[in-house]
């Protein structure tokens, strides 16, 4: 029986001194195969959530746990490259256990001369390895690597890694991580360093991936053609949404609407209950010790709620995706 989950938290909590809290009893369970977009404002733990999630963070409370079985890749915002190897020999490095499995292959298919060969054992172990090579979609590797280099505008493949820009080095690491095909995929900012047609390139691999991704990004046109669900963060909690990032707006409106509808109605009661208080400030009688604890009650859920502190939303409207080039200086000293 396959399992329900593929990773799941309970009452996951991240705490940076000296008083930085930026994950909070999260507790949630991330479907196998699901396509989920990560959202919220800017320190509000997202890159913090993703580590946890790759094993590269062990600094937090309650529990975050991979379902055994399963395997997890990360691309961070920083990823690492092997110095010893050009672009080529990393890109490899993502398929090192698909070339091994086909080197299994042929070498179980020249058992088929030897005659003194086990030939039931040999047709079992030959079935096995031709579905997980299947399911990797590993039979031409060589060509996937050239299809994926080639998309991601990855520099030419006999190039030193020390030479390369912090756009080219994501490009390669990215490559890397998508040719391994982890049943996991975490990524930080993937579309970050790609152009317009990259970008429409991930895409279409992402929708066709058969393994859960867990996206960071800004991209909203990304979210929009990629997403299946949206978790987002705010103030510490963990908040999902079952969508894509169109169908998250629509919910947060909803959602917010009625949360003021909640706060108006709170305001009124509060305001009604402090005038009784002002009255009766002894409240002495049992009636008046409950209505005076009923306020008091209300008044911290208000201050609960407010405990995100003031903050300042800036609305930007929808408009067309952003060009290749952002900004270009000529000239300067």
């Amino acid at each position: 029986m396959a399992p329900q989950f593929i990773f799941t938290t309970y009452k996951l909590g991240r705490y940076y001194p000296p008083d930085r809290q930026v994950l909070a009893d999260i507790s949630l369970s991330f479907y196998p195969g699901a396509k989920i977009g990560v959202l919220g404002a800017n320190g509000s733990g997202k890159s913090s959530l993703l580590r946890i999630m790759a094993g590269e963070d062990d600094g937090f409370s309650g529990e975050a746990r991979l379902t055994p079985g399963f395997s997890v890749g990360h691309l961070a915002q920083e990823p690492g490259l092997d110095p010893a190897k050009d672009v080529l020999g990393n890109v490899m490095d993502g398929v090192g256990e698909i070339r091994s499995l086909l080197d299994r292959y042929n070498e179980v298919l020249a058992m088929w001369g030897d005659p003194e060969a086990d030939y039931e054992n040999v047709g079992a172990e030959q079935a096995e390895l031709e579905d997980k090579i299947n399911a990797a979609g590993a039979w031409d590797v060589e060509r996937n690597v050239e299809i994926a280099m080639d998309a991601l505008r990855c520099p030419p493949g006999d190039t030193d890694v020390s030479v390369l820009s912090g756009g080219e080095r994501r490009r390669v690491a990215l490559c890397r991580l998508l040719l391994s095909r982890p049943d996991l995929l975490l990524l930080d900012e993937p579309t970050n360093h790609l152009d317009a047609e990259s970008v429409a390139w991930l895409e279409r691999f992402l929708q066709e991936y058969p393994g859960t991704v867990v996206a960071v990004t800004h991209d909203r046109y990304f979210l929009d053609n990629v997403a299946r669900w949206i978790l987002e963060l705010d103030r510490g909690r963990g908040i999902p949404f079952e969508g894509n990032y169109s169908s998250w707006l629509e919910q947060k409106q909803a959602r917010l609407a009625a949360e003021e509808k909640q706060t108006s109605a709170r305001q009124r009661t509060l305001q009604n209950k402090l005038e009784w208080v002002r009255m009766a400030p002894k409240a002495r009688q049992a009636k008046g010790k409950a209505r005076l604890s009923a306020y008091e009650k209300l008044l911290a859920e208000a201050q609960a709620d407010a405990g995100g502190g003031d903050r300042l939303e800036i609305s930007i409207p929808p408009g067309n995706r952003l060009g290749d080039t952002v900004i270009e200086v000529d000239g300067v000293s």
